[in-house]
């Protein structure tokens, strides 16, 4: 990745939907330089242009993070969450933690019943550590390119 590729994606990172005449001209390039860049990004796997949602907005006001500790194959574990609508976010730790889980639900009520309905009967899941959020402060899509 060169600094071209990262004038691209600090340009997509900020309106995914920018033409490729415009994305040239920031970068100095064709519209084709451009577009072939954009794809070759994508074919990497380096990026992925997707549409970002506010969960807040979509009506989901209960959010937590829960730290689990799993007995057995952490990635089964993961698989199971990962299939799970409500959780939308699944990190492999390391430490104390094995599984860093971000879980969304419309209130508190539902909140408490993924937690405790669904993701406490996961096999293997030896304990559930719930960090409820107030607020988000800061949401950045923005890093990685500078």
């Amino acid at each position: 990745m060169d600094a071209v590729d990262r004038v691209l994606i600090t340009h997509l990172q900020k309106d995914g939907r920018m033409p490729y005449s415009d994305l040239a001209a920031a970068a100095g390039l064709s519209a084709g330089g451009a577009r072939l860049r954009v794809k070759r990004l994508k074919e990497r796997g380096i990026l992925d242009v997707v549409g970002v949602t506010d969960p807040l907005k979509l009506g989901y006001r209960s959010m937590a993070m829960l730290g689990i500790r799993v007995q057995g194959d952490v990635e089964e574990v993961a698989d199971a969450l990962g299939r799970m609508e409500e959780v939308i976010y699944v990190v492999l730790a390391a430490g104390s933690i094995d599984i860093l889980a971000e879980v969304i639900a419309p209130d508190n009520e539902g909140l408490f019943d993924v937690i405790n309905r669904r993701i406490r009967l996961v096999s293997g899941i030896a304990s559930v550590e719930t960090y409820t959020y107030y607020r988000t402060h800061t949401h950045r899509f923005t890093w990685g390119v500078h």
